[in-house]
């Protein structure tokens, strides 16, 4: 599954024109202070301070250049701003980053405390990334996807980071520019992909119901003027009409020359070293996936082999490994909640996690971050059954969102598809890495870290390697266990072995879409005999492989990386190893890539 981080891409986002003159000053500003301390630095050897000085201004300018951005991880400044996507944002971001590139080249990286330098490491990531995602990429002319301003304007009247009036009174200011949005939007399209076009109207139109539904509700609770709710109202009228508008023009579009989804060879390796920041290149991990998917299936069918007389002794056992081990999936996947009870199901397995890790003693955890488990919003949907929405470092205390799809518009056989792969082993595995102790808890540590900057520009390979790894580190400690045993059930495990076999074959299928052109027939085919996967849940990771591009390399990636990590400092460490020091000194240093952890922590020992 997905996380869903509540930020958005750094270069699609933008200021709006009104506030131009004001930010070029800003940027004016930042630079020549730049200059400034990029002086007193080499008069001055503490360069630490200095640095914390740097990014202190440094993330000031990124939100007001990022204004949603900084909305999206709780940084309400600038909320009453809607970004303009236009040609002279991209000149602005461009800017931007290549100061900030100058002002990198002035610290002595030998000089700086390992926090810093990770820090450092990371800004120069992004700063070079924005650089090639701005001149080479250039996502922002093939995916009318990428411009939705919902999401942004949902998370107003959904957090409680401020009195309902004051977060309607920004909502009412924001609205204003929301048709100039689109109408930039429309000027950068140039030979869309014709899935994202599709997804683009899907969610638009999904988007609407913010402006009409959940608007109307946030007015009745409102203690405005009638007067100036009549004003909200009118203003959200125009917001409907410029996003149906987009909507339509999109349906409308002459697009005889779609681009294809497939980024090729080149833009790909490039995308993996910016997103993950991997010790491996993107090659190499799709050979080691290759491998650890062979030695998965091993296991699995070692599995089969003593689950079977227990189950269908009656029946003789297929020669061919695959075939048995089908079977015998098929025959546990029968194990499922009912579509009515699957969000309830979800929900009461939370407190059964804390209370196993605490028995444990695993991990830490902290009780007095909220986690919410709730129905998944219009504007959200089209890519992930179940996700995590994290506050962000400046809303620390704000709710993190469990987010479960719905079953609303499926047929029966799509749905019984659908709870057959969430079924009732996977289905705790599947709260294992969305909740506890996976992502809810490791973004609840990373929001704790020191440092802002692996707050904000938290590396995903790290992020949903974590959720990957505690799946196994779950189960190796008990988990799915019967009363009196000590290990899982062989039952627990084979379809724990058939989950971890998603995250390998995720980057399997994401490497060979992009690069080696696999068609859809054959991605199906490799999902559903390779993965053992339903069609419905083979189906999904099409059109999210077809959406995307290296997230999907995420999972395996982070996960070998964590698990060898961990394993290394077990050979070094001896009889001195402390699994939960371990997770806690590992979640310590926040979402930082897992490579430059590993220095760290191995340089520690």
């Amino acid at each position: 599954m997905d996380l869903q981080l509540s930020f958005y891409y750094i270069y699609d986002l933008s200021p709006f024109m009104k506030k131009l003159i004001f930010i070029i000053g800003c940027l004016y500003f930042f630079s020549c202070e730049n200059k400034e301390t990029a002086t007193e630095i080499t008069t001055n050897p503490d360069q630490n301070a200095h640095f914390d000085t740097y990014k202190e201004n440094f993330v000031e300018a990124l939100w007001k250049l990022y204004p949603g951005w900084a909305s999206g991880i709780g940084y309400h400044k600038y909320d009453s701003i809607l970004t303009i996507p236009n040609k002279q944002n991209r000149e602005k971001l461009l800017a931007f980053a290549k100061a900030n590139l100058d002002s990198l080249k002035s610290f002595d990286l030998n000089k700086l405390s390992d926090n810093n330098k990770t820090d450092y490491f990371m800004l120069e990531n992004s700063f070079k990334e924005t650089d090639w995602s701005v001149n080479t990429f250039k996502s922002y002319e093939w995916n009318p996807a990428s411009y939705n301003i919902c999401g942004e304007f949902a998370e107003m009247l959904a957090n409680n980071y401020d009195s309902l009036d004051v977060r309607l009174k920004n909502f009412y200011l924001k609205m204003a520019h929301i048709p100039a949005y689109y109408e930039a939007a429309k000027q950068n399209i140039k030979n869309p992909t014709a899935e994202h076009t599709q997804l683009a109207i899907d969610q638009n139109i999904g988007g609407v119901s913010v402006f009409s539904t959940d608007l109307s509700e946030a007015l009745t609770k409102s203690k405005l003027s009638d007067e100036k709710k009549v004003e909200l109202k009118a203003r959200a009228t125009e917001a409907i009409k410029a996003i149906t508008d987009y909507a339509s023009w999109l349906k409308q579009l002459d697009n005889k020359q779609a681009s294809s989804f497939r980024i090729g060879k080149e833009l790909y390796k490039k995308k993996f070293e910016f997103d993950i920041m991997s010790g491996y290149t993107a090659e190499q991990i799709f050979d080691k996936a290759l491998q650890h998917k062979k030695e998965l299936h091993e296991k699995m069918f070692a599995i089969t082999k003593q689950l079977w007389p227990n189950y269908l002794k009656d029946k003789k056992m297929p020669e061919d490994n695959m075939l048995a081990i089908r079977e015998m999936i098929d025959v546990l996947s029968a194990k499922h909640v009912k579509s009515d009870s699957f969000q309830a199901a979800i929900e009461k397995q939370i407190p059964e996690l804390v209370a196993f890790i605490n028995k444990k003693n695993l991990i830490a955890l902290d009780p007095t971050k909220p986690l919410v488990v709730r129905k998944e919003p219009a504007y959200m949907a089209g890519t992930a059954g179940a996700s995590i929405s994290s506050p962000g470092p400046y809303d620390k205390n704000g709710n993190t969102y469990y987010n479960v799809g719905s079953f609303g518009g499926w047929d029966k056989a799509r749905i019984e598809s659908y709870l057959r792969e969430y079924n009732h082993y996977i289905l705790q595995i599947l709260n294992i890495h969305e909740a506890i102790p996976g992502h809810y808890t490791q973004l609840v540590y990373s929001n704790q870290s020191p440092s802002i900057i692996k707050s904000i520009f938290g590396n995903g390979a790290m992020v949903e390697g974590w959720a990957v790894y505690t799946e196994l580190m779950m189960l190796e400690n008990g988990y799915g266990a019967e009363e009196g045993a000590t290990t899982a059930t062989p039952e627990m495990w084979l379809m724990y072995y058939k989950w971890n076999l998603r995250s390998t074959c995720n980057t399997i299928l994401d490497y060979s879409i992009h690069t080696k052109n696999l068609s859809k027939e054959e991605a199906l085919n490799f999902l559903m005999n390779d993965a053992f996967q339903q069609k419905a849940e083979a189906e999904g990771k099409w059109k999210r492989a077809s959406l995307s591009q290296v997230q999907l390399c995420s999972y395996f990636t982070g996960y070998s990386e964590i698990y060898d990590l961990r394993e290394e400092l077990k050979k070094k460490q001896g009889d001195k190893f402390n699994l939960k020091a371990f997770h806690e000194k590992f979640l310590s240093y926040g979402s930082a890539p897992v490579k430059l952890i590993r220095e760290l922590m191995l340089k520690d020992n």
